[in-house]
């Protein structure tokens, strides 16, 4: 039985929107079946995925998953735990990464304007908040790694096999270029993606259209998700894709609009990838003890 109730405070990235869950102590037992629900538009907080808000120091290295290899990452006071809405584990979200960095903000935990760095599953993240509370987010680089011949489908629409790039940005990406948003359909479902053994993980699908000179809009289904307003990682992977698409008379910094809102992202010198959009909380409060007792297994 739970004595207390969880806090609170809800927040979002270019629409993409998160449950932030202070655990100071480490002491939240967050279950996949908790997260779900919390997620819920209808019976939960709901959300497109959870932020638990931990000192680094207390995660278990099985949880950090590859940055366990990072060296500096126990240097990093605060770990971004982020879940799917499906109660899975994500190695990265950049929205997210702006939301969380909102409240260790708004909580007092870190000063701003000014920069400070963020551990994550993908390794430690650079962070830049701006006097305007715009958020910059060092993501860094992007690759490709294969296999060369990738395809997707959506299953809800025409079975129509797009050729799709694979792109890594700390998570995996499949970039579909398209010449209407509104091809693939109403993406209802997870976009089946070939071959099965390039995404063992399962993989974000981004359908995109170069609208211009440095300007690209996209959809994006996320792995665990579903179609969702925005996904800051996936806004790097049309970068990249975009950028290989138009060749080396590419600009460095993209303007890509999302359903909820315009995302920006530029090439630094050193390769790696910077993000910037806006980080905005909405609400706070406490998840209630009898609730969160119901809905564990």
């Amino acid at each position: 039985m739970s004595d207390v109730g969880w806090s609170f405070v809800k927040g979002h990235g270019t629409g993409n929107d998160f449950v932030v869950l202070p655990d100071p102590t480490g002491a939240l037992e967050l279950t996949p079946s908790v997260v779900a629900a919390l997620c819920d538009r209808r019976t939960g907080i709901g959300a497109d995925g959870v932020l638990r808000v931990v000192p680094t120091v207390l995660v278990p290295p099985m949880q950090l998953r590859a940055a366990a290899d990072d060296a500096g990452i126990r240097d990093v006071e605060w770990f971004m735990d982020y879940r799917n809405a499906d109660g899975t584990l994500a190695e990265m979200c950049g929205n997210g990464v702006r939301v969380f960095v909102a409240y260790l903000v708004a909580a007092g935990l870190v000063s701003a304007p000014g920069g400070l760095r963020v551990a994550t599953r993908a390794g430690v993240r650079d962070v830049v908040v701006h006097d305007d509370g715009a958020v910059t987010v060092r993501m860094g680089p992007a690759t490709f790694p294969g296999p060369e011949r990738v395809e997707v489908q959506v299953r809800d629409g025409a079975p129509t096999w797009w050729p799709a790039v694979a792109v890594d940005v700390g998570n995996p990406h499949a970039v579909v270029f398209v010449d209407d948003l509104a091809d693939p359909g109403p993406l209802r479902t997870a976009p089946t993606v070939r071959p099965l053994q390039a995404f063992p993980d399962g993989v974000n699908v981004e359908f995109a259209r170069i609208v211009g000179p440095g300007h690209a809009a996209m959809r994006v289904h996320e792995r665990g998700v579903g179609e969702t307003q925005s996904c800051g990682t996936g806004a790097c992977a049309v970068f990249a894709a975009a950028r290989q698409r138009v060749g080396p008379d590419s600009p460095t910094t993209w303007t890509i609009d999302v359903p909820g809102g315009r995302l920006v992202v530029a090439a630094a010198d050193d390769g790696e990838l910077e993000l910037t959009g806006p980080a905005v909380l909405v609400a706070s409060g406490t998840v209630d003890a009898s609730w969160l007792d119901a809905v564990r297994p």
